[in-house]
């Protein structure tokens, strides 16, 4: 299910992606009103989760608009503002549900299930066991296995393993591995994603013939079969 995500605050952005996610949605950002809007006008998403404060243009207007253009598309209204004008004028705008931050991850995705389940649709269970070449991921049972074999991992070792096989064949910077599996968003000059790969690749790599996490010069790295 491809949902989009109009939102300006940063962390709320990487809280939400990340954890539905694992709910298996696929996630959309649009971090200002105006894009927000376009988007949603201009690509067939299955459901919007709309921030009432935004730049350029608030909740309010955008949902409006995209009402204009479409009135199936469940939209989710997320609001600082409690106050029960703020909550009747997100629905009176065409919003189908509202949610107050600060919020839990399990009711957002609990209520976006339910929006789509009104409309008809349902999202696919996320896939838990993810494979690329003799190597096997079980991310219900934290499992990693290497030709039946199985392999023995620090828990960082595991989040690193986990974020490299579930993003198989895209090339990953370094910043994007500290923001998704230490949770920093800015390179503090560390070569800690550097030392953790050559844990892994020792681990991982067999005989020394094959690697499946490879160094993309001056951009990265990137988890493919080499066999």
């Amino acid at each position: 299910m491809a949902i989009l995500l109009v939102e300006d605050e940063p962390n709320v952005v990487s809280v939400i992606k990340r954890g539905l996610a694992e709910h298996g949605f696929e996630v959309s950002v649009a971090t200002d009103g105006l894009t927000g809007m376009q988007m949603a006008i201009d690509y067939p998403f299955d459901l919007i989760i709309l921030d009432l404060m935004l730049p350029n243009m608030d909740g309010i207007q955008i949902c409006k608009r995209i009402r204009e253009h479409n009135d199936q598309v469940p939209i989710l209204m997320l609001t600082a503002l409690d106050s029960t004008q703020n909550i009747v004028n997100g629905l009176n705008s065409g919003a189908d549900d509202y949610l107050v931050k600060p919020f839990q991850m399990i009711e957002l995705a609990a209520r976006l299930k339910t929006l789509l389940r009104r409309r008809g649709g349902e999202p696919k269970p996320a896939a838990n066991i993810y494979k690329i070449a003799g190597l096997e991921l079980d991310a219900d049972a934290k499992l990693v296995t290497l030709d039946g074999q199985p392999i023995n991992l620090t828990s960082t070792e595991y989040r690193l393993l986990e974020y490299f096989i579930k993003n198989q064949k895209k090339v990953l910077s370094r910043i994007q591995i500290l923001e998704n599996v230490w949770d920093i968003d800015f390179n503090l000059g560390t070569n800690v994603v550097d030392v953790y790969i050559n844990y892994l690749r020792k681990k991982l790599d067999k005989n020394n013939t094959s690697r499946f996490i490879q160094t993309v010069f001056g951009m990265g790295y990137i988890m493919k079969d080499s066999e």
